[in-house]
């Protein structure tokens, strides 16, 4: 039986995740008080069950620890039951965004504060995300692109590592990525605003590539980056680095930027046991 425990922070898309695996013949239950753990785990693992893979959903709930369903797992594992954990994560600013939009009150955010409850929840959920299998960060990622990530680990039995890398591609006029971890100023190079043919059109255009990177100075650079991120990477990954954004930015966001990405991810791409992807965030403005 695989059985696969998915917890993580509230609004990180714990309940995305159960419905994708519920869709993928998986038997889910949720909100299962903590005391009912155990005796749940007992009665799925009996060897006349039909149930041959459950999820099961761990929230922090204001009326009872977390300290109790890492305890409660602990002790099941030594018993000899074999679980996963999935934890579900984003980044802070998100967590937050998507609880206001929802207006739905925080289970730890006692004075009301949105912040203060997803900060107490992080410290709360510290343990049992250090022995996560597995760490999906939903900061940038679409519902199709969780479902494929879900489906590789739970369907396809692929090969999982828990860093996500996102090359990202940004205008410095609207501000450096707030979850940025490397920030890559690329202003020095060709900029094709200044050419009225490919002033309309971005970096995803190949005549737009073309011209940036037929500058000597764009393949020095992207020769150095690309040595500089393959060296951080499994040193990332040894110090248990499970989220990288790895942010490139010109004026606007537009062209070089969105060149410089693109070929990143492009020479990253099938090159080792890391999640990557590719997210332009101000492409769709007027910039230069």
């Amino acid at each position: 039986m695989r059985f696969v425990v998915v917890t993580g922070m509230s609004g990180g898309g714990k309940s995305t995740a159960l419905k994708m695996l519920e869709d993928a013949g998986f038997y889910c239950v949720d909100n299962l008080p903590i005391s009912l753990v155990e005796k749940f785990v007992e009665l799925i693992s009996m060897p006349n069950s039909e149930i041959n893979k459950v999820a099961l959903g761990l929230d922090v709930r204001a009326d009872q620890s977390f300290e109790d369903a890492t305890r409660i797992l602990a002790q099941l594992k030594e018993k000899g039951y074999k679980f996963e954990i999935l934890f579900m994560d984003a980044n802070e600013n998100v967590l937050i965004k998507r609880y206001k939009e929802t207006r739905r009150v925080h289970p730890l955010a006692a004075d009301g504060r949105v912040e203060d409850g997803v900060r107490r929840e992080r410290k709360a959920l510290e343990n049992i995300q250090r022995s996560a299998d597995y760490i999906i960060d939903t900061t940038n990622v679409l519902t199709r692109e969780l479902k494929e990530e879900l489906d590789r680990i739970f369907v396809e039995n692929g090969e999982y590592n828990n860093l996500m890398v996102t090359v990202m591609s940004f205008g410095f006029k609207y501000g450096i990525p707030a979850d940025a971890d490397l920030v890559f100023d690329v202003r020095f190079l060709p900029n094709p605003f200044y050419v009225d043919e490919l002033k309309p059109k971005t970096g995803n255009d190949k005549e737009v590539q073309d011209y940036v990177m037929s500058s000597e100075e764009s393949e020095v650079f992207m020769e150095k980056l690309t040595d500089m991120i393959q060296f951080l990477i499994p040193n990332y990954v040894k110090e248990g680095k499970y989220r990288l954004v790895i942010a490139i930015g010109c004026t606007g966001g537009k062209h070089r930027s969105v060149t410089l990405a693109n070929e990143l991810y492009r020479r990253m791409k099938d090159k080792g046991s890391y999640g990557l992807k590719l997210y332009h965030r101000d492409v769709a403005h007027h910039g230069v």
